[in-house]
């Protein structure tokens, strides 16, 4: 088991974002975190990065406790924020190679030639981040993320605001990179975690309403389109 959680729990005030949250991840599963805005998706995934601790419960990463051994624990994780934080400033090879080093990879161009290949991103090496297209921006993010090749990797909205041909360009390596690795792939668009995910967790006010494999996921339409009228 890649990633376990088990009754997870944060509240902003008197607003409660994640309520006793439990399930687990295995490795090959890409599972779709689906919810509307403000299920507490994002939430959940910082807590699990351990971007923000979470007031109770625990976080299990290849067997590593994330409240105990934090630093062990995210060495297995690969995250992918929404907002995609990059320095712009620099150049694609540059900026890969720079997180090569603080991941304290061995044989770093190495590492920066195989993920630059691995995302498509060879013929934007030797640009400027600022300079690319939001589609490859997302590569450049998603590169970072699975640099050092982690094990479990957690991705929140990584196709928001891309046309729909560079949708499907990330959709195509993630499918790709997935039997591997243990995937959370946040979404609110219901299409999307059809079209690349192995199962679903449908989120609303913090706490998991179904979860199911895709095949069964005639059943959980209904059932969203409900809660997203609630909203």
């Amino acid at each position: 088991m890649i990633l376990e959680l088990k009754n997870i729990s944060k509240s902003y005030g008197s607003r409660c974002a994640v309520n006793k949250l439990s399930f687990s991840i295995d490795k090959g599963e890409i599972v779709g975190f689906l919810g509307p805005n403000g299920a507490g998706k994002s939430t959940a995934m910082k807590i699990i990065t351990g971007v923000q601790p979470a007031d109770e419960g625990s976080v299990t990463i290849n067997g590593v406790d994330l409240r105990k051994n934090p630093l062990e624990a995210k060495s297995h994780t690969g995250f992918l924020p929404e907002d995609n934080p990059l320095y712009t400033d620099m150049y694609v090879s540059e900026y890969l190679e720079y997180v090569a080093g603080i991941y304290s990879l061995k044989n770093r161009k190495e590492a920066v030639g195989r993920i630059l290949s691995q995302t498509g991103l060879d013929s934007e090496a030797n640009k400027k981040i600022e300079q690319l297209s939001k589609g490859y921006k997302q590569r450049v993010g998603l590169a970072q993320a699975i640099i050092h090749r982690p094990d479990l990797l957690i991705l929140d909205e990584p196709t928001s605001g891309l046309d729909p041909i560079q949708t499907e360009e990330i959709h195509r390596l993630l499918l790709s990179i997935g039997a591997n690795k243990g995937i959370l792939f946040s979404s609110h668009t219901l299409s999307e975690v059809e079209t690349v995910c192995t199962r679903i967790l449908l989120l609303h006010k913090g706490k998991i309403k179904a979860d199911i494999p895709r095949s069964e996921i005639g059943d959980l339409k209904t059932l969203f389109k409900e809660l997203t009228a609630q909203q």
